[in-house]
């Protein structure tokens, strides 16, 4: 069992919180509303948020997946968003964005969650 992680799902997005010092935090699960609430009102209907990471020099990694390739534009107005509403510095907020292909996800609820996980490397493939 990995202490370190954590599933929980907010809204439309199923997504990993993964600290690399310890259990993942209140702060961790109100960084986690505040970029659902920027994602689903600044980006496209298809983007989902994969997972956050806390890192030992606490700066957050946002790994979120799409299929539109316009949704990467908004990434760096979304990290100044979101490090100014927890009161931390902007390169403290790293928002990454990965597009796939239509092609490459089954666009149904649950399975195109899972499907942007293992494209993005969070979570190895169903065997």
């Amino acid at each position: 069992m990995e202490f370190e992680t954590e599933w929980i799902t907010l809204g439309k997005h199923r997504l990993r919180l993964r600290s690399t010092k310890g259990f993942p935090t209140e702060v961790m699960h109100q960084l986690a509303g505040v970029v659902r609430l920027a994602v689903d009102n600044n980006m496209s209907a298809r983007a989902r948020i994969v997972e956050i990471v806390l890192r030992k020099e606490q700066s957050y990694d946002v790994s979120i997946g799409t299929t539109l390739a316009e949704d990467r534009i908004c990434a760096p107005q979304l990290e100044g968003a979101i490090s100014t509403v927890m009161g931390l510095l902007p390169e403290q907020v790293n928002v990454l964005v990965q597009t796939v292909t239509q092609e490459e996800v089954d666009l149904h609820f649950g399975v195109y969650e899972r499907m942007l996980a293992e494209k993005l490397g969070v979570v190895p493939p169903i065997q």
